[in-house]
């Protein structure tokens, strides 16, 4: 495989637990490294753009709301096929049917309180990157 970038989040109720280390600890034993990293609050409007493919879903304002409760921490990751990695340490978006061992199995809250957020695809990886990130901030 080769080294790609991703895009992970750490969300807003993982930050409100302290648990932020703790599972940029799980990603970076899994060999992903991070190459670009702040801690933010993200405005109603971002949160609306970032997650529009979803707007028409019953769960988006829910979504909204969750998101922007509270500070997240965005990354940018790196690593041998990181896009999938992120996802196998992520696990199941629905921790009750995620792995043992997987973030959410062991942090999330429940469904919409899921503890992170990852790309799903280079494209997506590519556009979530630049929605958070210039590239004077991500390091090698």
């Amino acid at each position: 495989m080769a080294i790609e970038r991703t895009f992970s989040m750490i969300k807003p109720d993982a930050t409100r637990r302290n648990i932020t280390g703790k599972i940029v600890d799980r990603l970076e034993s899994a060999g992903l490294k991070v190459v670009a990293q702040k801690r933010i609050l993200i405005t109603k409007a971002q949160a609306e753009a970032f997650y529009g493919v979803h707007r028409e879903r019953p769960f988006f304002g829910e979504l909204v709301e969750t998101m922007t409760s509270g500070p997240v921490v965005v990354q940018v990751l790196e690593g041998e096929g990181a896009i999938l990695k992120n996802r196998e340490v992520m696990g199941a978006t629905n921790p009750a049917q995620a792995a043992e061992g997987t973030i959410r199995k062991d942090f999330a809250v429940s469904i919409g309180e899921n503890s992170v957020h990852g790309s799903d695809a280079a494209e997506t990886a590519k556009a979530e990157i630049a929605f958070f990130f210039s590239d004077i901030e991500i390091t090698g």
